[in-house]
């Protein structure tokens, strides 16, 4: 379930925009708080405990180091990791900066997963709203359809593939606290960012803060 869930979790995104086609951009922006506070519930109550347990004094920088380098990556990818894309322009290429940005992104969340098969769970519900998001958005800039799959293929291939490379490496075992430090503050950077980001004008209403607080319940039980 740890490589099955996220892999599953793009495609289906993938299918649902390419086929349904949803329109309501208010329910999508509800699913996107609700896995923004289910992805952070889960960080926080699974994630942090662990790696502040090892006695590491180094934890707290690598944290930062990780927001850092999130907010490096958006600076290619343009937010498209917490469903934060626009323009309508054509698209006659790959956009290669954003394709290679979220890679990097989505490859890194699946190191902690082997220790924490909960987060498989957080970052399949993560990741089902930003794949129908950038379907829909590649297909309105009319990007080929092969290079649009071939793109959302290898994005769903990326966790899981970072989860095969901490299974099958003792090397990365060796800095497993350090590492997961370093995704816990780019899961902290995007769960935050989408909970602000997705309703308009960052404002707060009884539908957003009932998917908050159910994404909260939610992971409590995992």
């Amino acid at each position: 379930m740890n490589y099955i869930l996220p892999l599953l979790s793009v495609l289906l995104g993938f299918s649902i925009a390419l086929w349904i086609k949803p329109q309501d951009k208010k329910n999508l922006k509800l699913l996107l708080a609700f896995s923004g506070s289910f992805l952070l519930s889960l960080t926080v109550m699974h994630l942090l405990p662990d790696v502040y347990e090892s006695g590491n004094p180094k934890v707290g920088i690598f944290i930062m180091v990780g927001i850092l380098f999130q907010i490096i990556l958006e600076f290619f990818s343009k937010g498209a990791e917490h469903g934060h894309v626009h323009g309508h322009d054509k698209m006659t290429q790959m956009p290669w900066l954003l394709f290679i940005s979220l890679c990097i992104h989505a490859f890194l969340e699946g190191f902690p997963v082997g220790h924490h098969h909960d987060l498989a769970i957080g970052i399949a519900v993560h990741h089902l709203p930003i794949a129908i998001i950038l379907t829909t958005f590649f297909l309105h800039a009319q990007l080929n359809k092969t290079a649009l799959f071939l793109f959302m293929l290898t994005f769903a291939i990326m966790t899981p593939l970072g989860t095969l490379v901490s299974d099958t490496f003792p090397i990365v075992n060796d800095y497993y606290t350090e590492i997961t430090a370093v995704v816990i503050g780019i899961l902290f950077h995007i769960s935050s960012t989408i909970i602000f980001e997705s309703s308009e004008g960052h404002k707060f209403n009884i539908a957003k803060i009932s998917v908050i607080v159910l994404g909260i319940v939610l992971a409590s039980f995992l």
